[in-house]
């Protein structure tokens, strides 16, 4: 089968792998419907060093099962399925606690000989853990939607329900990337009425204004901070969900966050310090966050999409073939397209 391989920094290409097969009775085979790239391929995409034949990539996607291992149940032939970006196997002690990204028999797309989700199909381990069935056809117009459950909406709404987001709460959302309107949308759902985005890309903050951000500030670093302030009568937000992943970003988010405030962070770090000393401790900052547990939410949150009353499906601007991936890149690494989708 065709599938996307990346074999060094800015070179992505389709080529031919293996076809997937049972290897153990817990997996499932899923023929991809939808894929997509997510902003933290861009930090491969960006720096990984040559690989000789390349490295299998891509961790969001949604199929249908064509077969599944003699100890699956729960799934047939023909079900629509959307996998989170990390498989578990639903049954272990972190995995009950709703923290599947530990779970102590799972692991990442991608590597150690799993499929990467950028290809025609994937074999899906632990896979009754791992996928959630989606009750629509492969036809369903909410495609788009339902795919955004494999990470970038979970991921959103991680950075606002660990942050404490709720109606009487004021919200500041760091970047208007896929994440950050993710998480406008997923402050908007969770009851807040003010939420103030910090991004400079009109499309993009125009697409925030209607999932739900009350105020648009598009400067950066200090005057950024001055704005927000300015905003909120020189006190700042009692949350700030910071999604980009770049130190200044949570420089930032600790200039507008409230005295007695939280500061949520689920943009991948590229960085290994946290600049948190006595100023933080002295005004009871809150910094929390991390990695989203997307099966932890994909029950929640879908109900939401099926009835339409979210459409989180909005942020992918750009649809490409399996051969155009490498375009699709590019175009997201320029910021030419806010999210790309991939129908293989």
């Amino acid at each position: 089968m065709r599938a996307t391989l990346i074999h060094g920094a800015g070179d992505i290409r389709v080529g031919e792998v293996p076809d997937p097969v049972i290897r153990r009775p817990t997996d499932a085979l899923v023929r991809v419907l939808r894929s997509c790239i997510c902003g933290s391929d861009l930090w491969p995409y960006g720096s990984k060093p040559r690989v000789e034949g390349g490295d299998r990539i891509g961790h969001e996607f949604l199929g249908v099962i064509e077969e599944v291992g003699s100890e699956v149940s729960g799934f047939a032939r023909g079900d629509v399925v959307v996998a989170p970006f990390v498989w578990s196997d639903g049954t272990c002690d972190f995995c009950r606690e709703g923290l599947q990204t530990s779970c102590r028999h799972g692991g990442s797309w991608g590597r150690d000989g799993v499929d990467g989700g950028q290809g025609e199909a994937v074999r899906v381990p632990q896979a009754q853990g791992t996928l959630v069935k989606l009750p629509v056809g492969e036809d369903t117009v909410l495609l788009p939607s339902l795919l955004t459950l494999s990470d970038v909406y979970p991921t959103g709404y991680h950075c606002a329900k660990t942050a404490g987001v709720n109606e009487r709460t004021t919200v500041t959302v760091i970047g208007d990337g896929a994440v950050g309107l993710s998480a406008v949308l997923s402050a908007k759902l969770l009851g807040a009425e003010r939420i103030i985005l910090m991004g400079r890309h009109k499309d993009r903050t125009d697409l925030g204004r209607e999932f739900g951000a009350t105020d648009v500030v598009e400067e950066r670093g200090d005057a950024a901070i001055e704005r927000v302030r300015e905003l909120t009568g020189g006190d700042g937000t009692h949350t700030v969900l910071e999604c980009v992943g770049l130190e200044p970003a949570l420089d930032t988010a600790f200039g507008v966050v409230r005295a007695g405030g939280t500061i949520s962070r689920v943009g991948a770090p590229q960085y290994e310090k946290v600049a948190f000393g006595f100023p933080g401790f002295l005004r009871n900052i809150t910094l929390t966050g991390g990695v989203a547990p997307a099966r932890a939410y994909i029950e929640e949150l879908l109900p939401a999409i099926l009835d339409g009353k979210i459409e989180p499906g909005r942020v992918f601007d750009r649809t490409v073939k399996l051969d155009e991936v490498p375009d699709g890149y590019r175009a997201m690494a320029d910021r030419e397209a806010l999210k790309v989708m991939i129908v293989p």
